[in-house]
């Protein structure tokens, strides 16, 4: 496997999927390369962790 450059769909930017991190996918049987860049995925993840937070406190 090669490196690939991919397009995040959130914010436009190039990022590289990397051949390490394709090798990981296919151990773990994910059939689609990632949409968003790190990032991206960082900012969407920690708003989820927060959301669910701040659900509990209610």
């Amino acid at each position: 496997m090669e490196d690939k450059t991919l397009v995040c769909q959130v914010c436009g930017k190039d990022f590289v999927f990397t051949a390490g991190e394709q090798e990981f996918y296919k151990e773990k049987g994910l059939q689609s390369e990632p949409k968003r860049c790190k990032e991206c995925r960082d900012k969407k993840k920690a708003s989820r962790n927060n959301h669910r937070y701040n659900n509990h406190d209610n």
